[in-house]
């Protein structure tokens, strides 16, 4: 499926707003996909028609329930959990008999029309080709979407490389800063094959052949961003999604291959040799700011691209985004793997959109014996992208772990000194809670102890409370429903803080959890916003302790390099003020309906500084 025919199928199923009117790359698309990305159920993919460039840009176009499942092709995501759960069992189930055998003969075929498959002459995606000085970034509409970025960034390349010593491609996904006309930032993180292919690279003292595509069949854009084994071709994983295998063809300047069918090709090389450059910073999915640090330098020697060739483009920000709806689709793909290979116990998955992909997850398992729960964090933790989690709740598999009643009751029968299950290890890098980058704490909550006749209706609110420790109540939302006390400090935080006194002064038993936010997330922060906080700004250890039977969390942000805290601490990503105020005078231009409110104008109370760092 080519992208213009997968606009098509989003506007005849009135899932696509063309804006007519120009816009600006710089901020303004980002602006208005915010407020539309936000919207109930990820609002409308959006193409900007006119950009200022000859390209139009998509943007938002996997941002829903129903934009995914029609990226990959089926009505709904199980439906591919359903597919590759049959065809695990079928491959894996012992074959006793000739029979038995001769009946996987028509699987088999199947599996073989996924694998990708090598074409001469040139592609699609080679129709248009620019080289040397031609060979010009700025002639595509490359998006500079917060006010602190460090600058341009392409931010859904699909970056192929291969390993010098196996010959073995791979296919990820890696922002992009654009430096100058012919070079950009290369942002593979020390934990991608990316960067392990530069290292085999480095060793043996070669120039490293890099190819970045852009667009082509959505499933292309999906399978960079899968959590494939090591040494596993990404195009094999979008031709199962495609039930067809995808046609690659050779670039010009280099012996990679690529879809012949995509969009844009920039073909050029990194060398190991070179210092590294100063990169970032950028407003990532964490919702915070990825700091400036040092990477790879991308030389570009030639782009190519269709002759009506979209420039696709995704931003990434405070959760709810489209890359959400993307790791829904990963929960539901790799399910059936990890049931396989690394946990059969495991029954569910389910990553909450508050946790930023790494940050949360809620496992379901069928329970057997004592210790079962500590036996599957710490394999899960082991399991590749899954070593990047922080913090995983485990459930019984009788309990349905989208449904946030049934965990609030499990978790108002938690025993804090029985339940909870402290370990360390691998990070995200972009986990800016940790003093150490990449390494940290984890905290498993066990909810398999739990009997859910024996957990109370609600729990008991406080009646009164008057500020104590430098501490005053800020909600009590979730105290009924979870026993969840909402607290904001109302002292700087160089200031003595004592949440311990605030709830002796206050003679407030019978809580289980205490949660203590920064004053400026008092107001309109909603709940799922301060999950989102709680998750991303706490290191389990340092953040988390227990004071008689109740569980403190402490959720402000980190003055960075007091005690045990990062030398560094990023600020929440927002929109410019003055960004906020264009958008809202034009948006009746847009053609989009009522005047969506910017998202930024909240978060905002959240900033420490006026730049991408406190």
């Amino acid at each position: 499926m080519r992208l213009r025919e997968y606009i098509e199928r989003l506007e005849a199923a009135g899932e696509l707003c063309r804006i007519k009117r120009r816009v600006d790359t710089r901020f303004e698309i980002t602006e208005i996909t915010d407020r539309i990305s936000k919207s109930e159920g990820g609002g409308k993919a959006l193409l900007f028609e006119n950009t200022g460039t000859e390209y139009p840009v998509l943007m938002n176009m996997m941002g829903s329930d129903r934009r995914i499942a029609m990226a990959l092709g089926v009505n709904d995501l199980d439906d591919i959990t359903k597919r590759i759960d049959d065809l695990l069992k079928g491959v894996m189930s012992p074959k006793n008999g000739l029979m038995d055998k001769l009946r996987m003969l028509p699987l088999l075929q199947d599996v073989a029309k996924w694998f990708p498959r090598k074409v001469s002459g040139r592609g699609e995606c080679q129709q248009v080709v620019w080289r040397g000085a031609d060979a010009d970034l700025s002639r595509l509409p490359i998006l500079t979407s917060w006010g602190c970025d460090g600058g341009p960034f392409i931010t859904l390349p699909m970056v192929c490389t291969v390993d010098p010593e196996t010959g073995i491609p791979n296919m990820g996904m890696y922002r992009m800063q654009i430096f100058d006309n012919h070079t950009t930032g290369m942002h593979w993180h020390r934990h991608k094959t990316g960067a392990r292919h530069y290292d085999a690279y480095k060793r043996l003292g070669k120039r490293m052949p890099v190819t970045v595509v852009l667009g082509g069949d959505p499933a292309y854009i999906y399978s960079a961003t899968a959590p494939m084994p090591d040494n596993m071709d990404e195009m094999l994983l979008a031709g199962m999604l495609r039930r067809k295998s995808v046609k690659m063809v050779k670039c010009l300047t280099n012996d990679l291959w690529i879809p012949a069918d995509c969009d844009f090709v920039i073909e050029g090389y990194v060398d190991p040799s070179e210092e590294l450059a100063v990169e970032g910073a950028f407003g990532d999915h964490t919702g915070f700011y990825s700091l400036t640090d040092l990477y790879p330098r991308f030389h570009v020697e030639a782009i190519t691209s269709r002759r009506d060739a979209v420039y696709p483009a995704t931003i990434v920000g405070v959760p709810p985004m489209e890359d959400a709806y993307i790791a829904k689709a990963t929960e539901r793909i790799f399910l059936a793997p990890i049931r396989l290979a690394v946990q059969p116990e495991v029954r569910d998955l389910y990553m909450p959109i508050e946790g930023t992909a790494h940050n949360i997850a809620i496992v379901s398992i069928a329970k057997r014996y004592a210790g079962q729960a500590n036996k599957v964090s710490q394999g899960l933790w082991g399991a590749g992208q899954m070593m990047f989690n922080k913090y995983m709740v485990i459930a019984p598999e009788e309990c349905d772990i989208r449904n946030r009643e049934e965990i609030f009751k499990l978790l108002r029968g938690l025993d804090a000194r029985r339940d909870l299950i402290w370990s360390e290890g691998v990070l995200d890098v972009l986990d800016h809670s940790s003093p150490t980058t990449g390494y940290g704490s984890k905290l498993a909550i066990d909810l398999t102890n739990i009997d859910p006749a024996s957990c109370p209706e609600e729990m008991p609110e406080p009646r009164t409370a008057q500020p104590a420790g430098g501490v005053e109540l800020f909600d009590t939302q979730l105290t009924r429903s979870v026993g969840l006390l909402i607290l904001y400090a109302e002292r700087e935080w160089r200031e003595r803080v004592d949440v311990e006194e605030y709830l002796t002064k206050n003679n407030i038993t019978g809580i289980k959890y205490v949660a203590l936010f920064d004053r400026g997330a008092a107001g309109n922060m909603r709940a799922n916003d301060l999950l989102w906080l709680a998750a991303a700004n706490t290191d389990p250890r340092r953040d988390i302790r227990l004071f008689n039977d109740t569980i403190i969390i402490d959720a402000r942000s980190k003055r960075p390099g007091y005690g045990d805290n990062p030398k560094r601490f990023p600020n929440v990503v927002t929109s410019l003020p003055d960004v906020i105020h264009h958008v809202d005078s034009r948006w009746s231009e847009y053609e989009l309906g009522e005047l969506i409110e910017s998202p930024s104008r909240r978060y905002r109370k959240l900033w420490l500084s006026d730049n991408a760092e406190w």
